[in-house]
């Protein structure tokens, strides 16, 4: 069975307990990304509000991941159909 540890992480100058299954250094790195996210957009957009900083970065975040997820989408049905179309060309020289 997998044990969970703790790791104890900063993100915008707080302190959070993170508890979490797999790779101590996996959540450091999430939790590091967070951070240079969150410093990103208070530098940026001048906004002092911890809970509005958190909200845009959650949201740009998640538009991050949304547009990944539709680049991998777009790649797999490109690699579908060039598969499809190499498929006919074996199929076509081998007679089937």
């Amino acid at each position: 069975m997998t044990e969970k540890s703790t790791e104890k992480v900063e993100i915008f100058g707080q302190e959070y307990k993170i508890k979490g299954v797999g790779d101590p250094q996996y959540i450091h790195k999430i939790a590091g990304y967070v951070d240079q996210k969150m410093r990103e957009i208070a530098h940026s957009s001048g906004i002092m509000s911890q809970s509005r900083i958190a909200i845009l970065t959650a949201l740009n975040i998640t538009d991050e991941l949304h547009q990944e997820q539709e680049a991998r989408k777009m790649a797999e049905k490109k690699l579908e159909g060039e598969a499809a179309r190499l498929s006919k060309i074996v199929d076509e020289k081998i007679g089937v």
